[in-house]
């Protein structure tokens, strides 16, 4: 069951989004300490994080780009800010999607479900996790300010593992991942794969362990 982790200061809207996603079939959480929004997003393992910009004693933004700095998990900007300014910077900051208030519940729900079957395309999406940025789009990796591109079968296995930290994908779930995209390859192929990207991660500066194996099973973040 998918967790939705709530951080939005009109509490009784936020019950009633708690309520209408329980409703759906997840799991809600409501934010009760805006300080620590991040931290408990990051804590509740939320699957996808709905944030309001404008808290009492916190920063939306600032929010926004902790999130992103530590998790891929998508998270969406439900706001009354119109401003063409906030919604720039939230997406830049790595918001998945930008929500005005007011809006349709139903609306909102179809979003929501979007993001966590994982996005509608692809296309555009930056996935975070422990200082490495992966720009889907682009096919590049960035620490800090160093970049570098991935070839088709890298960027595919780092947008898998990046899309769930700390799971350990198995070696024939990543090798159908990859045959799902046509991209035909063997478990020694894998093997290569997962050497090269390894080591391009580290010439820009990722720690040596970014990507961990499981003896016998497979790797994880």
């Amino acid at each position: 069951m998918s967790m939705v982790y709530i951080v939005e200061d009109d509490e009784a809207l936020a019950r009633e989004l708690q309520r209408l996603l329980r409703l759906q079939g997840y799991e809600a959480l409501v934010c009760d300490n805006f300080p620590l929004a991040a931290q408990g997003a990051l804590a509740a393992n939320a699957d996808c994080v709905l944030l309001d910009l404008n808290l009492p004693g916190a920063d939306g933004h600032g929010i926004c780009r902790s999130i992103r700095e530590q998790s891929s998990v998508p998270i969406i900007v439900v706001t009354s800010s119109e401003s063409e300014f906030d919604e720039v910077l939230a997406l830049g900051l790595g918001a998945n999607d930008y929500v005005t208030k007011p809006y349709r519940p139903a609306a909102l729900l179809a979003r929501v479900a979007v993001q966590l079957r994982g996005g509608a395309s692809g296309a555009g999406e930056r996935m975070a996790h422990g200082g490495v940025v992966l720009d889907v789009a682009r096919g590049t990796v960035t620490v800090g300010q160093n970049s570098a591109e991935l070839t088709r079968n890298e960027q595919r296995i780092l947008q898998l593992l990046m899309s769930q930290p700390k799971r350990v994908f198995t070696r024939q779930e990543i090798m159908c991942d990859l045959w799902e995209s046509d991209a035909f390859i063997d478990d020694n192929t894998l093997t290569v794969n997962v050497t090269r990207l390894r080591r391009t991660l580290a010439q820009i500066g990722a720690s040596e362990d970014f990507i961990k194996t499981r003896r016998g099973v497979g790797y994880y973040l």
